[in-house]
């Protein structure tokens, strides 16, 4: 075994293969860092260069996308707050405060080292303890996913920073939002109001560009305020910046076993991982560092990236174990290794043990490249801070229509990304949390989804969410999670009533 894993790595070490990792990596971290532009979308495009490459030469490619490209979105996120990708929005909140208060390079370092640390623990749990992990992930029916995007869901409480009943009121708002379109079941119109290009619902990437993107240029142009962060750090080289992946062990630890936990069940997602270990984060850090999350804590960079690049390992055990993808982006890497004439499942360890290990050492050297290429490009991304509002502005605003329009070459698209534009700038003007409105768009589908299928094999009968014991664990967790974050919050409104009461 160990003579077939040296081969393997000297084989990944190939000039050709290094760069095709390296290739991956740089249009990863370009598709990543784009709003609009989706890691899927990427390399979707890049597939069928792959099926004239060698298995390893293709799956370096494919892998250095991958890795790059969950990572690149916080890349925009940080620096114009406009995350590239949905997990990138919790990414969002204290890594473009803290470009705000001048640190940008320290936020991006942050967030690429913690992103390396979440792709090494994944990498040691798809190597070791994938075969447990994937038998733990098969006992997940509809009900225990349907209670594990409920606790996802019921973290809108922590995002309300200064009203919980605001960030319920966008909570609620971003559910009702995505009930537009079929019904998933009996494929009866909802809210369509007859039109047809309502049909297949409100995708929630013009949502994202539309809430994070718009209010920025509407102040930046028409209200003439200053949105876009200065940046006068002297950055003098990367090795300080490296030494931040031993910063915050137990917020990246807990992190990244939360992405490859989550990762590794099939349907769950990465902006259930992020969000769950943001919120977790703040229990693990001081009471004086928790109550400061939001506002530009390095803490609250770290644990979102960490789980953002753990669930990449994660989502690749199913895949490979099992043959079962657990997002779109397996999905695509499912097809690439049929392409290959590879079968994926329990068989691959046995019939190709070097391919497999290939896979492993593959991972690792698109983890390695993007720390290196992200932290010697930390300046060009953060001279794009210099570029005058006045040019910035107007290409964001063109990648934002871009992006849209290219999702299904629809103007549709295009006017619910300024529709909800409009509705972020006065969401922001009256101080309504916009995070849980997009985190209840992303999760809704799936939540309506699992819960309806579960209902339909018990018969109708709701009770299968207690009797499942993984189900009723995070029903239980998602519970106390809510619970805990609305008395903390009404514990600390009352102690501030009294102190001005006693000032007065």
């Amino acid at each position: 075994m160990f003579e077939i894993a040296v081969s393997a790595l000297l084989e990944v070490l190939k000039f050709p293969n290094l760069l095709s990792s390296l290739v991956g990596v740089l249009f990863g971290l370009f598709v990543g860092s784009i709003p609009g532009l989706t890691v899927s979308l990427g390399m979707v495009l890049m597939l069928p260069i792959t099926y004239t490459m060698a298995p390893v030469t293709s799956f370096s490619l494919l892998l250095g996308m991958f890795c790059a490209g969950m990572s690149g979105g916080s890349i925009s996120a940080i620096l114009l707050n406009i995350p590239g990708t949905p997990s990138a929005a919790a990414t969002a909140l204290d890594g473009h405060a803290m470009a705000r208060k001048g640190q940008a390079a320290e936020a991006i370092g942050t967030a690429v080292t913690s992103s390396f640390f979440g792709g090494m623990v994944s990498l040691v749990a798809l190597v070791v303890v994938s075969p447990f992990i994937a038998r733990v992930a098969l006992n997940f029916g509809s009900a225990e996913l349907a209670a594990l995007v409920f606790l996802g869901l019921a973290l809108i409480c922590s995002f309300g920073q200064d009203s919980i009943v605001k960030g319920l009121i966008s909570g609620v708002l971003g559910l009702i939002i995505m009930t537009v379109g079929l019904d998933p079941m009996t494929g009866t119109p909802r809210f369509t109001f007859g039109q047809v290009s309502l049909m297949n619902g409100i995708n929630y990437l013009p949502v994202m560009i539309g809430l994070f993107a718009i209010p920025q240029i509407i102040e930046g142009t028409a209200l003439g305020t200053e949105v876009i962060p200065h940046f006068q750090e002297k950055i003098t080289g990367v090795f300080k910046h490296i030494t931040k992946i031993f910063k915050y062990p137990k917020i990246k630890i807990m992190a990244s076993l939360l992405g490859v936990g989550i990762g590794s069940v099939p349907g769950a997602g990465g902006p259930i991982a992020v969000f769950i270990s943001y919120d977790y984060a703040k229990r693990l850090c001081k009471r004086e560092v928790a109550e400061k999350m939001g506002t530009g804590i390095p803490e609250g960079v770290a644990a979102p990236e960490a789980a953002n690049n753990a669930m990449c390992g994660g989502a690749m055990i199913p895949m490979l174990t099992l043959g079962i993808p657990g997002d779109p982006i397996t999905a695509i890497l499912l097809g690439a290794l049929m392409v290959q004439g590879l079968t994926p499942g329990p068989l691959l360890f046995v019939d190709n043990p070097h391919f497999a290990y290939s896979v492993f050492w593959a991972f690792f050297v698109a983890m390695v490249l993007l720390l290196i290429v992200s932290l010697l490009t930390i300046n060009i991304w953060v001279k794009l801070l210099s570029v005058p509002k006045r040019i910035l502005l107007p290409i964001i605003a063109v990648f934002c229509v871009a992006g849209s329009y290219s999702l299904n070459n629809s103007f549709t698209d295009v006017w619910i990304m300024i529709s909800f534009g409009l509705l972020g700038f006065l969401m922001k003007k009256y101080q309504f949390p916009v995070v849980p409105l997009l985190l209840a768009i992303v999760l809704g589908p799936t939540f309506e989804r699992y819960v309806r299928t579960a209902l339909l094999t018990s018969d109708g009968d709701p009770s299968i969410f207690f009797r499942r014991p993984i189900a009723l664990v995070f029903i239980i967790i998602a519970l106390i999670s809510f619970f805990k974050a609305l008395f903390s919050k009404c514990s600390d409104r009352n102690l501030s009533y009294l102190d001005t009461k006693n000032v007065l």
